[in-house]
Parts: structure tokens; C-alpha cells; sequence
């Protein structure tokens, strides 16, 4: 890539042109667009083990993945299927691109993934190992197929991504900050980022971790278990996969004639309450700077942002303040505000990749995907059923992360 290397000028702009999606809304671009788009929650009783008993019983779970399409058998005993997910997206998120990473400059290539739970599964098969039969039983890949890092590192290897990698950690926030440092390499001047997270917490281990989140749901009914902004929300409801995304300067995306270019980050911000390791502020404030940071960044205002896609905590005191925080940027304005993570759960690392790739697809498709399970909410204008928009050009993506984490991203169409 580096014959087409664009001069740096400090005005490179940073475009979404591939997406790879490995989600309970399906796998691939395609099936989960058009999935997503016709309001069905996949929230279901959990499949994946026998989890009577267990303290959460409901999830988004990913079905129809069969990883030994997408991983190596040599890989597969090495690693987790969090990593599997995102080896698996990736490798969507290219072909969606129509770009071959064997082909560039390996040292224009990036990678910046979001971390949380890391790799459960497979940390929780080998710690029973180490209790039920001794040291010796434990895996030598223990060491490296539940850290958070895992993906990055295998996405480097299996891609050869020699430019900066990382892995950044802000609970279901780390999305949009790695997406932020995304744009940030673009800017000056690697040519291909891969970005986005993926999230597999359904294990029994993972999900008793979970149980002791103040916002962990307990209900049993589907169909009412994740309902934010709602007043009798009950909390919420896992669930895992997420999405990867590949994101490149604009001038060599156009140059090179990619297939889709879907969007352009036009502005990121992240704040921190810095009050409580887990507990959110009493307020709205920082959560709303945020978002005011990252229209502004964009050149834009408030009056330009045609769609919120929010971080719908399905918490009652935590949705107040986010009602709270959208009044305080957009005023009397009722901008379009979509939850369509009540399809799937919250993914964690995975939730904010996947509303990006939502908001992509939005801005590329003219359609808002629904949130479903809630009814109207006063003062908010709640997408409750797919909706067409004409001229949509500015998608605001906004997600918090426990212990006071908020990030925001403005998309706009290209």
C-alpha cells in the first residue's frame, strides 16, 4: 500500500470500509443487517451449558458459529472463543473491505482491539484443571488464551499487523476508545487499522462474576428481561460476540475503489467520572461532556446529529441519567435515540464495536434499527421499529463502562 500512500498533511480522514460481525443478530455484514432490521430479539434462555441453577439464566448467545471455518485446528486448543470471534470477524471485516492484508506493506497495517473478561472458557477449563489434577495439567496456553490482549496479539500474527497494536480496557466503553485510537493512527499515517472487540462471557464462571453487578438482571422472561429506559427496568441481560471493523484513510480507500465506504469518524471523545469503582456519579455531567466533546470535534452541533445510539444500561437510576444527559446536549430537540443491543444483550467489550457497526450500516442504508422489548418514553423519540430516514448524515454512538468510564463517537456518512 505504501505506492498509494496518501501525503500527511494532517487533514487524513479516517473511513469505515469493512465490517465483520459475529453476533446473535447473525454472521456477517449481510445476515445481521438484515436481521437487526426486522426486530427480533435473540434473548433467550442460556444453551450453551446447563445453567440450572445458574444466577443468570438469560442471554444473547451466538448460534450457527462453527469456528473451525474460520480457526485452525492447531489454533483453536490455544486460544479462547472470545479470540475466536474476533479471528472470525476479522477475517469478515477484510473480504467486507475487498482488502487482502497479504498484499500491503505489513508495517502499514494496525490492529486496536477493546479487552474485558478476556478469555473465560478457557481460563475457567484450565483453573479446574489445576485444582482437580495438579500444575502439571494446566495448559501451557493458559498463560496467554484468557488475557484481554489474546486477540490483538493472534490478529497480528495470522494478519501480519506490524504497525502499533494494542488492546484498550474501559468495560463496555473500550469500543470506542479503541476506535478513537483508530482514527488517531490514520491520522498520522498508517494506512489500515483493524479495530472493533468481541466478548464470549457465558460460561458458568463468567456469568457468576457477573451475577454481582448491581445492574445484572435476574428476570426470566425473555421478552421483558432487558428493557432500558422503561420504568420498571429490571437490568440487564449478556451477551456475547461483538465486532471488528477495518478502518482506513479515506483518499487511499477512494483510491483504491473500495466496495463500501460506510463512514467517517468524524469526531471521538472519552470522559471519567472518577467517583466510585463501580457505581456511577450522582450526575449526568461528565457522561454528557463527553458527548458534547465529540459533536464538537466533528465541526458539527447538536442540530446535525440525526440518530443517538445509546448506551441503554436496562438500570433505572443510571437510564435517568442518561435521559438527563441527552436533554443537556440536545435541549428540546427529541433526536431519534435506538437501543438495538435489546436484540442481543450487552456485550461488553463487544457492545459499543457492534452499535458502531450499526451506525455504519445506518448512515450507509438510510435505516434506524429498532430497540424492542420497550415502549415510548416520554421526552425521548425511542425507535421502537425500524425506521427510515432520508438524508441521515451524523450517527452518535455513546457507551459507559463500570467504574465511570463514557465515550462517544460521531459518525458521519461519506
Amino acid at each position: 500500500m505504501s505506492d498509494r500512500r496518501a501525503v500527511i498533511t494532517g487533514n487524513r480522514r479516517a473511513v469505515i470500509t469493512g465490517i465483520g460481525v459475529v453476533a446473535p443478530t447473525g454472521i456477517g455484514v449481510a445476515e445481521h443487517w438484515e436481521e437487526s432490521l426486522t426486530g427480533r430479539s435473540r434473548i433467550g434462555p442460556v444453551t450453551s451449558f446447563d445453567a440450572t441453577g445458574a444466577p443468570i439464566g438469560l442471554a444473547g448467545e451466538v448460534t450457527g458459529f462453527d469456528e473451525r471455518e474460520f480457526v485452525d485446528s492447531k489454533l483453536l486448543v490455544q486460544t479462547d472463543r472470545w479470540t475466536w470471534f474476533a479471528l472470525a470477524a476479522t477475517g469478515l471485516a477484510f473480504a467486507d473491505a475487498a482488502l487482502d492484508p497479504a498484499r500491503e506493506d505489513p508495517f502499514d497495517l494496525s490492529v486496536v482491539t477493546a479487552g474485558a473478561s478476556g478469555g473465560n472458557a478457557f481460563g475457567q477449563r484450565e483453573i479446574q484443571a489445576l485444582w482437580s489434577k495438579g500444575p502439571r495439567a494446566v495448559s501451557a496456553y493458559q498463560s496467554i488464551g484468557w488475557f484481554y490482549a489474546a486477540s490483538s496479539g493472534q490478529l497480528s500474527i495470522r494478519h501480519q499487523l506490524k504497525g502499533a497494536c494494542g488492546v484498550l480496557v474501559a468495560d463496555a466503553a473500550g469500543a470506542i476508545d479503541a476506535l478513537a485510537e483508530a482514527a488517531r493512527l490514520i491520522r498520522r499515517g498508517t494506512e489500515v487499522v483493524v479495530t472493533g472487540g468481541t466478548e464470549a462471557p457465558l460460561s458458568p464462571y463468567a456469568l457468576a462474576c457477573q451475577a454481582g453487578e448491581a445492574t445484572a438482571g435476574r428476570g426470566s422472561d425473555p421478552a421483558t428481561a432487558y428493557r432500558p429506559f422503561a420504568p420498571d427496568a429490571g437490568g440487564h441481560v449478556p451477551g456475547e460476540g461483538g465486532a471488528m471493523l477495518v478502518v482506513e484513510d479515506r483518499h487511499s480507500a477512494l483510491g483504491r475503489c473500495a466496495p463500501t465506504v460506510y463512514a467517517e469518524i468524524a469526531g471521538t471523545a472519552s470522559t471519567h467520572d472518577a467517583h466510585h469503582v463501580s457505581d456511577p456519579a450522582p450526575g449526568h455531567r461528565q457522561y454528557a461532556r463527553a458527548m458534547r466533546e465529540a459533536i464538537a470535534r466533528a465541526g458539527l452541533g447538536p442540530d446535525d446529529v440525526g440518530v443517538v445510539f445509546a448506551d441503554g444500561a436496562g438500570d433505572p437510576v443510571r437510564d435517568a441519567q442518561e435521559v438527563a444527559a441527552l436533554r443537556e446536549v440536545f435541549g428540546g430537540r427529541r433526536v431519534p435515540v435506538t437501543v438495538p443491543k435489546t436484540m442481543t444483550g450487552r456485550l461488553c467489550s463487544g457492545g459499543a464495536a457492534l452499535d458502531v457497526a450499526w451506525a455504519a450500516l445506518s448512515l450507509a442504508g438510510g435505516m434506524i434499527p429498532p430497540t424492542v422489548g420497550t415502549a415510548a418514553v416520554e421526552d425521548v423519540d425511542l425507535v421502537t421499529e425500524a425506521r427510515p430516514v432520508d438524508g441521515l448524515s451524523a450517527a452518535l454512538v455513546v457507551a459507559r463502562g463500570s467504574g465511570g468510564f463514557n465515550s462517544a463517537a460521531l459518525l458521519t456518512a461519506v
